[in-house]
């Protein structure tokens, strides 16, 4: 873990630019550090995005446009790194949209999720493949 899941309404954004928004998110968790420690293994990260061709936003202009962010994180993280993880974030989901805010109704939004371990099954060898 992370899991970091975007969902964009259609109208948002075209493949490319919610490609670039991945990469960029991708790099960002990466790049936290708590005490000079990486606060997410490499091999846990994971972007995806999700297009919505069903919505309607506000009151339903056909400008309006949303994308909303779910980080799903394994419990233990300081509160400290996960408020700096979100801001992070959230900057960079902000900064992408810059121009799109300025033109029309758009809605963005981050939330962070933990979940304990018990809940969870994985199978998973990319940890073991990025060690160097």
């Amino acid at each position: 873990m992370p899991h970091l899941t975007l969902e964009y309404s259609a109208n948002l954004a075209g493949e490319e630019s919610i490609e670039r928004l991945c990469t960029s998110l991708a790099s960002c968790l990466d790049a936290q550090r708590e005490n000079e420690q990486r606060i997410y293994p490499l091999g846990g990260i994971r972007v995806r995005a999700l297009r919505c061709e069903q919505y309607c936003v506000a009151d339903g202009r056909a400008d309006a446009a949303f994308l909303h962010a779910n980080l799903k994180i394994a419990a233990g993280r300081s509160d400290a790194a996960k408020k700096t993880t979100g801001d992070a974030l959230f900057e960079v989901i902000k900064q992408h949209f810059a121009a799109e805010f300025e033109k029309h109704g758009l809605a963005l939004s981050l939330e962070i999720n933990e979940f304990s371990e018990t809940g969870t099954w994985k199978h998973n060898n990319l940890h073991a493949r990025l060690k160097v």
